[in-house]
């Protein structure tokens, strides 16, 4: 068993949120699952380690659908936190089977492939449509012009949110997602408790207002939704729809802009996929292995299990890196350079097993449309400004893309 001293991982230095990926190649060269003491989890950095956790019913989103609190040696969360956890931990991502299954069941047969393809036309619009008044305006903020409205607008026009509600939904979405960081301070979960009560306050009315006369939209599908006598509770439907609202646009928005930064960083890379517009489908792919949008998920260990050697007891938390497997020479070759046309890139961006992204059609849907609409209509975009990063190390993205079209 290896340790990893607050050198090598610090999730709170700004140079490692920077560029993590030096670090990682340390924390692969010492070992399969490396103990850190400062968020008292197990780091797990291999790609082959990653990819069989992800699917290992020993680990879970969850304990307690198994174990009290006490059981499992954890302390419950504060009661000031309650909103939070009751909205988190009724949606598909913190549940398991049973709950998880029934869940996602019912979901899928309001989300399916046939739901996301009815939305290419009216993806590939928006997505020229904001390309076009960025283009106008000689250029912008990539993020809040771009990558920001386009699946937010895609994902509340699936749900049935009006358009005057959508600028409430980042900040909300923002305040929630704080919770995910590694050790959140109690502004942060105040923040997210604040967001928590008022986005479930907004979703219940219009649940209601759905309940009295669905339409075509996602909510109605959802309560529409049901197997023999399963059906969404009310809670399950906020959560699940607060949780398809974050998880619809939080990732994308971030692959957006760190994909756009890294091809700015890259240029011969970028020149090649102007030359060659067929490349987008790969070039997804890879920019989303090559700078990660989720660089860190948590599992709890339900049963003690083995890696390499080492025993994880009952109880301990495992921090699968995203970031890190993403980068693993054992698969990928040559991970530190970006090659858009790469075919083996079996990256776990979207996660793997019963918690697969259930909107990666979706957003890859999404990615392709603003990439294609800013390779057609902005042929000479380049970056204006140095971007900063978000401090967040979890979420991985920056504060803004400044650009402009030369």
């Amino acid at each position: 068993m290896a340790a990893a001293s607050d050198l090598v991982f610090d999730p709170w230095d700004p140079a490692f949120v920077a560029d993590p990926y030096p670090a990682y190649a340390e924390l692969r060269a010492r070992g399969r699952v490396i103990r850190h003491d400062p968020t008292d989890q197990w780091l797990v950095p291999h790609h082959a380690d990653v990819s069989a956790l992800l699917r290992d019913r020993r680990l879970g989103r969850t304990y307690r659908h198994r174990f009290t609190h006490e059981e499992f040696g954890r302390t419950p969360p504060p009661p000031e936190h309650e909103p939070f956890h009751v909205l988190n931990d009724h949606g598909m991502l913190d549940l398991e089977p049973p709950d998880h299954t029934r869940i996602r069941r019912l979901v899928s047969r309001a989300f399916t492939p046939r739901t996301v393809e009815r939305l290419g036309p009216y993806v590939r619009d928006l997505a020229h449509e904001l390309v076009g008044a960025l283009v106008a305006a000689g250029g912008g903020d990539l993020l809040a012009d771009v990558a920001e409205p386009l699946p937010v607008a895609v994902i509340a026009e699936m749900l049935g949110i009006p358009e005057a509600d959508r600028p409430l939904l980042r900040p909300w979405s923002a305040a929630i997602c704080g919770m995910y960081e590694l050790n959140p301070s109690e502004e942060t979960a105040a923040r997210a408790v604040r967001a928590s009560v008022e986005f479930s306050d907004y979703l219940t009315e219009l649940i209601a207002a759905r309940r009295e006369e669905p339409g075509e939209d996602l909510i109605s599908g959802l309560i529409a939704a049901h197997d023999e006598d399963d059906r969404l509770t009310g809670q399950e439907m906020v959560s699940t729809a607060v949780l398809l609202l974050n998880a619809g646009h939080e990732a994308t928005v971030n692959a957006t802009v760190n994909g756009w930064w890294a091809l700015f960083r890259n240029p011969a890379q970028l020149a090649a996929l102007r030359a060659d517009h067929s490349l987008v489908p790969t070039a997804v792919e890879e920019l989303m292995r090559y700078d990660t949008p989720l660089q860190l998920f948590e599992r709890w260990v339900l049963d003690d299990i083995e890696i390499g050697g080492t025993t994880i007891p009952r109880g301990a938390e495992i921090a699968m890196l995203f970031g890190s497997a993403n980068h693993d020479p054992d698969v990928f070759e040559d991970p530190g350079t970006l090659d858009l046309a790469r075919r083996d890139n079996p990256h776990i961006s979207f996660s793997a097993g019963i918690h697969y992204c259930i909107g990666a059609p979706l957003a890859r849907m999404e990615l392709a449309a603003s990439m294609t609409a800013l390779l057609e209509r902005a042929p000479t975009l380049a970056p204006a400004a140095e971007p900063e990063r978000t401090p967040n190390f979890v979420i991985r993205g920056l504060r803004g893309l400044s650009v402009e079209v030369v």
